[in-house]
């Protein structure tokens, strides 16, 4: 790789040259070697704290609560039987009788003793009432306009829904269907599908999300509860690399280092110099490299995990600085040093069109997300955007804008993204001709954009790299340290699953990689031979990581298969 004296800016250099829980089970209960029945065990008291109002080694669950929410879940699951026999057993009921009636009447459709049961419960809350009752009398008068009863349904809409006072838009629509009574066929109750066998079932659904969940246990809410705990503790894992189907119930989820890509799987040695640049395609099953050697390869990722050679391109005079894969994946983008952009066929490996402009030079290059156009970040500082048959559709050029080096665009095409001087990222809006800048204090020499377009991934020239929200007003959230950067560029990038880990390329010959919340460095690849130039996260295998090199090769990282049992391929 070329090196230039320090005062050098990077852009300038031959290469470029600067191119970021807790268990909920507790120990197993005591058991005796007994005979009874079902009802027999359940009649036996949980293990509790204190007076036995509470269970659990920290006394802050109700033991009432539990039980509650235990019946709603087996009644959930159809096992009626047995909710009910916990009910009978442990002497709770999921719900009042007052409630149960309440519930019954609405799902037999008796919507004036439901408004009678409803003002017994005892709800504090006037809203509440009040919302529920209109839920109540709204289905009463559908269905009276159903049975062609206009006069009663005109009559409940005066009397009834009209005193309520509230969801005033609402009324209005209802009032226009004593006009037209027949397109009370399409117009079902707020929210409601429109079905009418299950309308009744649906209203309950509705009137339980207004009640207090101390009235109407909500449903579900076992579920809940659990997929909440395994979130705490899949986002308390450090090491988390694995589809949330892994999860299990049985044990607290921990993972180790052995989830992360640290094993040299592939050496790919076909490059005759410096591999500069390197990028998985966005479905996974390719992986193009450019090189010093003015060379750019596609590589095919078999199923098995294997790395195979499927084209080399050639026709760039200089070196090949980045390229860029089409959002289908059918095409790809190289950008060299030579002041032109190739867009090529990547099944097929040919040529398909040489974007240029005249006394002007290309640094990055990329795509609209519709796949229908390219755009690129030029020598004299402008973005320019062309059509596939290389129309120049728009070149813009902003006065905060002194030099151009990477580019991105968003998911909807609305915002470019682009190095616009030493320290400073412009985020454009193209729509509203409205930009803002990310200011660093030190020289930026590359950044990458997540994958969900919210944040940016900074590498810097004081051997940083900082992790900033896009989003509002722009703001570092993280920082990284720890490799090694003084001469040339270094990238990095986001990967794993969800995006939870960071990877970046180093002087030092060595892979870098942080977890992205914590910052902490979770490891060090050793294995090339000269400094790593990029990485790139497969974003279809979060156990697959690729990274090109000075000593002109590429690495293929994997899971350690000594310390990972299960070493399987998985796809997110």
């Amino acid at each position: 790789m070329g090196v230039l004296e320090d005062n050098e800016p990077p852009l300038k250099r031959v290469k470029g040259t600067l191119e970021e829980s807790k268990s909920f089970l507790g120990p197993p209960s005591n058991t005796e070697p007994v005979s009874c029945s079902l009802g027999d065990l359940m009649a036996r008291p949980l293990t509790s704290q204190g007076d036995g109002e509470t269970i659990g080694s920290r006394g802050v669950i109700k033991r009432t609560e539990f039980i509650k929410i235990i019946i709603r879940a087996l009644y959930s699951l159809g096992y009626d039987k047995s909710a009910a026999l916990l009910e009978e057993e442990s002497g709770t009921t999921l719900h009042s009788s007052v409630v149960n009636l309440f519930k019954q009447q609405v799902m037999d459709g008796k919507w004036d003793d439901s408004i009678a049961t409803l003002h017994l419960i005892g709800l504090s809350d006037e809203r509440i009432v009040k919302s529920a009752s209109f839920l109540i009398l709204e289905q009463k008068f559908l269905d009276l306009l159903k049975m062609e009863n206009v006069s009663a349904a005109l009559h409940t809409l005066r009397s009834e829904i009209v005193p309520l006072q509230i969801n005033i838009s609402r009324v209005h629509e209802l009032a226009a269907n004593v006009i037209s009574p027949f397109q009370c066929l399409t117009l079902e109750p707020s929210g409601h599908n429109a079905e009418v066998a299950n309308s009744r079932s649906k209203i309950l659904e509705n009137l339980q999300k207004l009640l207090p969940a101390d009235v109407m246990i909500p449903e579900r809410r076992l579920e809940h509860l659990v997929e909440r705990a395994l979130d705490v503790q899949r986002d308390a894992c450090m090491f988390h690399n694995t589809l949330d189907s892994d999860l299990s119930l049985y044990s607290d989820h921990q993972c180790g280092r052995n989830q992360i890509p640290s094993q040299t799987l592939k050496i790919l040695q076909t490059h005759r110099d410096e591999v500069w640049f390197l990028q998985f395609s966005h479905n996974g099953k390719y992986l193009a490299s450019s090189s010093k050697d003015c060379s750019t390869i596609i590589w095919e990722v078999k199923e098995n995990g294997q790395v195979a050679l499927k084209h080399s391109l050639s026709g760039h005079q200089k070196t090949v600085l980045t390229v860029s894969w089409s959002p289908d994946d059918s095409q790809l983008l190289t950008c060299g040093q030579d002041k032109v952009i190739r867009r090529w066929d990547a099944n097929v490996g040919q040529l398909l069109h040489v974007y240029e402009k005249s006394a002007v030079g290309v640094i990055s290059c990329g795509w609209f997300p519709d796949g229908r156009g390219i755009f690129a970040g030029m020598t004299d500082g402008s973005i320019c955007l062309w059509d596939l048959d290389g129309r120049e559709l728009e070149c813009w050029k902003g006065q905060r804008i002194r030099r151009i080096s990477d580019m991105a665009i968003t998911n909807d095409g609305k915002r470019i993204i682009s190095v616009c001087r030493e320290t400073a990222i412009l985020l454009l809006d193209r729509e509203a001709r409205f930009d803002k800048l990310i200011e660093e204090e030190d020289m930026i020499t590359s950044f990458s954009l997540s994958k969900d377009n919210k944040y940016l991934l900074v590498n810097l020239i004081n051997q940083e790299i900082h992790l900033w929200s896009i989003e509002g007003d722009p703001k570092v959230v993280s920082k990284y340290k720890g490799h090694k950067r003084t001469r040339f560029i270094i990238r990095s990038c986001f990967g794993g699953f969800e995006q939870a880990f960071i990877a970046s390329g180093s002087e030092d010959s060595q892979v870098y990689i942080w977890h992205r919340y914590s910052g902490e460095l979770l490891l060090a690849l050793p294995g090339h031979s000269g400094a790593v130039n990029c990485v790139s996260w497969n974003p279809a295998n979060p156990h697959m990581l690729a990274s090109a090199s000075d000593d002109r090769t590429i690495r293929i990282w994997g899971l350690d298969h000594q310390n990972h049992k299960h070493n399987h391929h998985v796809s997110i």
